[in-house]
């Protein structure tokens, strides 16, 4: 009979403020890198430089809206931090349910890169919502 000589490694809980940026940020990757893979399309780019944008003709009014959905969720990283916990709770709950219905509405036709990117990123909205509608209550 062998014995081992290693030793079990400590595994101390993660704060939920912490879980929670954690998984803002991994969706905002998701959504980054999403986008970057869509540019390999054939067509992508000359429909780019057609004038065309992600919701439509572009315009400044569009690149804004497309611009502050996309922000908003890197913001959350920091803000899951730094706001007060009932903000941070209401706002991971609207927020990740908004994203996670936009994100579906965005998948039929859509090419398999991004159908997978599209279903690990509503499966991390549905945790952020889970996180933070179980809350602890002090």
């Amino acid at each position: 009979m062998q014995t081992s000589s290693r030793r079990t490694l400590s595994d101390p809980p993660l704060p939920l403020r912490l879980k929670l940026s954690a998984l803002w940020a991994s969706l905002t990757f998701c959504y980054l890198y999403g986008d970057y893979f869509g540019l390999y399309r054939p067509g992508k780019l000359q429909h780019m430089l057609d004038g065309a944008g992600p919701m439509g003709p572009s315009s400044q009014g569009s690149l804004l809206f497309v611009a502050l959905l996309l922000a908003v969720p890197g913001l959350m990283v920091f803000l899951s931090l730094a706001l007060p916990a009932r903000l941070v709770r209401w706002l991971g709950i609207g927020l990740a349910l908004f994203y996670a219905t936009f994100v579906a509405l965005t998948m039929p036709g859509a090419w398999w890169f991004y159908l997978a990117y599209s279903g690990i990123e509503i499966v991390l909205c549905l945790l952020i919502v889970g996180l933070a509608w179980r809350w602890p209550r002090a």
